[in-house]
């Protein structure tokens, strides 16, 4: 399971490639953002179109939500799609999928080169993707609304930032309506703050807690 303190992900509509050669094989390994299952299989869809000349093109894929797959593609038994599996878990990556195509180059490599190429190109490309700025940090968020005299705004907008918060929007009427979004369990002392400002009443309408960029 992904742990519950987050996560890194591919930043969305992003993709990062790697490459790693052995005796003349080639091994590309493609990383991009997916977020659920029917995503992960159009990436995989495409990148078989894209390379509908190599020999193999084999897909592994983690969610958030624990759930993780992955193929061998003819390859032999887990040679491929869990050494390309592994490097993702053990790079605590999850919303993503790769896919590595292999072009063969007319030398078998045997089960330990095999796992050792898939591994390397999948490796090279997380190293792209860390190395772009392409990878983003996901934790759980919690959001929640609050409605405030204007004349309480500017001390609001200040414990909100000293809770850990961020104001997400604003919305100026009879009242101010602000919605926030604090890292899980930080809006507890946010919401106790403001039930203190404002005299025992509870402005505060608390979300549930999500994983989010923060």
């Amino acid at each position: 399971m992904v742990r519950a303190d987050g996560y890194q992900t591919l930043a969305a509509g992003l993709e990062a490639t790697g490459e790693f050669v052995d005796r003349r094989s080639r091994f590309i390994a493609q990383l991009r953002h997916v977020s659920s299952e029917r995503e992960a299989d159009e990436f995989i869809a495409e990148v078989r179109a894209r390379h509908h000349d190599a020999r193999h093109n084999v897909p592994a894929w983690i969610l958030a939500d624990g759930r993780e797959r992955c193929s061998d593609d003819g390859e032999p038994q887990r040679t491929g799609g869990m050494p390309t599996l592994e490097v993702l878990r053990g790079a605590g990556l999850a919303d993503v999928c790769c896919v590595v195509t292999r072009y063969f180059g007319g030398t078998l490599l045997g089960p330990g080169g095999l796992v050792r190429a898939y591994t390397a190109a999948t490796q090279e490309a997380v190293a792209v993707a860390q190395a772009d700025g392409l990878l983003v940090t996901m934790t759980q968020v919690t959001r929640l609304t609050c409605v405030l005299p204007y004349a309480a705004y500017g001390r609001v907008e200040r414990l909100v930032a000293d809770c850990g918060g961020k104001i997400k929007d604003s919305v100026f009427a009879q009242d101010v309506q602000l919605t926030c979004a604090f890292q899980s369990g930080d809006e507890q002392r946010f919401v106790a703050a403001m039930i203190e400002l404002m005299g025992g009443d509870d402005v505060c309408l608390v979300g549930e807690p999500s994983f989010a960029e923060f």
